[in-house]
């Protein structure tokens, strides 16, 4: 079996590395001088901030779903008790100090004078309020992951200690987590969720002004914003533009300022075009294939699975779809995150022949018959890359039924686990930790009980991991975890994206591992 191993090289753990392509309630509707996606013409006095995003946002609620989409916007509204770096590093948001005390003990301190949007100062009953609706209600979408919060010990206005069922080691990661935002509990208890969810309030730098759906959801600068307003920016509009040459043409010709998810082949309009670029940067994004073992499906054989995987070549996909923007993997804990396991990073299997071989002793010799689900437009040539790999795969043998899907059915039928024998998807690392492996395998809709998989060393180093405060031994833990998925095959992993974000030359922007889109960050140039 001929073993691949790429030359691209990653930036240091937590690093990231940059490539510049180039040579309160809502308001009344913007005034017509503010439409949004209306742009002053280079050179003039720009004050409104456009950003395109590919789908609709879907909820007010950061608790309700795991939408990498939404909260690009919606994050603009809130902060955290803790914070990623650009980098990825962990450091203080809403608190100014916080220490681990004991095992279950995390003791924190607010900073004093913060205000919500209304004009109420943030205390610790707010947080109270937030985190235990996390830990307690298990409708929320988070609710898996903040369930280790047993409570919120208010000590005083601005002094709180969270207490945990178990051991956590990850407490610091998830309170930094996009979905953590802290909410007011006076405002959301006198006037309901469903008032929330149509005039959202935090603590953010920016705050609520409208959101028509398919169309745009906006901001404009909160004064009082404790760590002061962003000065460049009087509004930042997130445009909802589902097709990918429509985001290119607003942007080349001033409609936006910015647009994610730039794919290879309209690199060069942007870069030939005045007053437009890209940039790119390394992601935490993974593309990965998950096959059923369930009982009557063909995958459910771990040698269909090994053939899938030997049938794929990584680095043709890589280099033909996405532009050589991209590493191939065989984990989804890559660099920059806690216990990657680098000996499965830069690397994938690829032999035809042999994948030929197993099909035949797995009873396939005339070929096997899958069906596959993978989103069409979402992320980056998510459609031709689905479509590349059927190729690969009828090249062996292996016949795939593809379906396309528009976003939010492809999410409605994998959540109520009705994909078929595969289905493709393009996952994010928001713990910056294996810890995701947990979340992934044990309790999700992709878990190893809902997918028909067994292993009683994987789940067993994955419970042990979760409670270990010991971080050397954590890392062993995950790291043979990792060994295992990959010998299953549980997941079929392709490539770690690099994110290439097209940008006016108006603006100045440095792109964040977790893809974070944020209007406070962004400079006017």
């Amino acid at each position: 079996m001929r073993i691949a191993k790429t030359v691209l090289t990653i930036a240091a753990a937590t690093a990231i590395f940059l490539t510049g392509c180039s040579s309160s309630s809502p308001s009344a509707s913007p005034s017509p001088s503010s439409e949004p996606g209306q742009t002053e013409q280079p050179g003039s006095d720009k004050t409104t901030l456009t950003i395109a995003l590919p789908t609709e946002v879907t909820s007010m609620d950061l608790y309700s779903h795991g939408d990498h989409v939404t909260l690009y916007a919606t994050n603009n509204m809130f902060n955290f008790l803790l914070k990623r770096l650009p980098n990825g590093d962990i450091t203080e948001d809403l608190v100014e100090s916080y220490e681990n005390l004991d095992d279950y003990t995390w003791d924190f301190k607010l900073k004093q004078g913060v205000k919500f949007h209304t004009g109420e100062e943030l205390t610790a009953e707010d947080v109270k309020f937030t985190l235990e609706r996390a830990a307690q209600d298990a409708t929320l979408n988070v609710h898996s992951t903040f369930k280790t919060i047993k409570e919120v010990n208010v000590l005083d206005p601005y002094h709180f200690q969270i207490i945990t069922h178990e051991p956590d080691p990850l407490i610091p990661g998830l309170l930094a987590r996009p979905n953590a935002g802290i909410y007011s509990k006076k405002y959301i208890e006198e006037h309901g969720w469903d008032h929330y969810m149509n005039n959202p309030v935090g603590t953010g730098p920016y705050k609520f002004v409208e959101w028509k759906r398919g169309s745009h959801i906006s901001f404009e600068p909160f004064a009082e914003y404790f760590e002061g307003p962003n000065p460049d920016w009087e509004k930042v509009v997130y445009r909802i533009i589902p097709e990918s040459s429509t985001r290119v043409g607003e942007l080349v010709t001033g409609g936006v300022d910015l647009i994610p998810n730039v794919t290879s082949n309209t690199w060069d309009q942007i870069r030939n075009n005045e007053g437009t670029d890209t940039i790119s940067s390394v992601s935490q994004r993974v593309a990965f294939i998950v096959p059923r073992a369930t009982e009557g499906s063909p995958t459910a054989d771990p040698r269909v699975r090994e053939a899938i995987e030997l049938a794929i070549d990584n680095q043709a996909i890589i280099d033909s779809l996405l532009g050589g923007a991209a590493n191939p993997t065989r984990t989804r804990v890559t660099p920059g995150n806690f216990a990657a396991n680098e000996e499965l990073f830069d690397t994938y299997l690829h032999d035809v022949e042999r994948a030929k071989e197993l099909l035949k002793e797995a009873g396939y010799e005339n070929g096997v018959e899958l069906t596959m689900q993978s989103s069409n437009g979402r992320y980056a040539r998510d459609k031709e890359v689905a479509e590349m790999i059927v190729g690969m795969l009828s090249n062996v043998g292996i016949n795939v039924k593809l379906e396309l899907m528009e976003w939010t059915s492809y999410l409605e039928l994998r959540n109520a686990k009705k994909v078929g024998d595969l289905h493709m998807v393009w996952f994010g690392n928001s713990f910056y930790d294996a810890h995701t492996m947990v979340t992934e395998h044990l309790s999700s809709t992709r878990s190893m009980e809902s997918l028909g998989y067994e292993n009683q060393e994987l789940e067993d180093l994955l419970r042990a991991a979760a409670v270990n405060m010991n971080p050397e031994e954590r890392k062993e833990q995950y790291l043979r975890a990792q060994e295992i998925v990959a010998d299953m095959r549980m997941n079929i992993y392709v490539y770690l994206e690099h994110n290439t974000y097209g940008v006016s030359d108006d603006i100045v922007f440095e792109p964040r591992i977790d893809e974070k889109l944020l209007g406070y960050e962004i400079r006017r140039r």
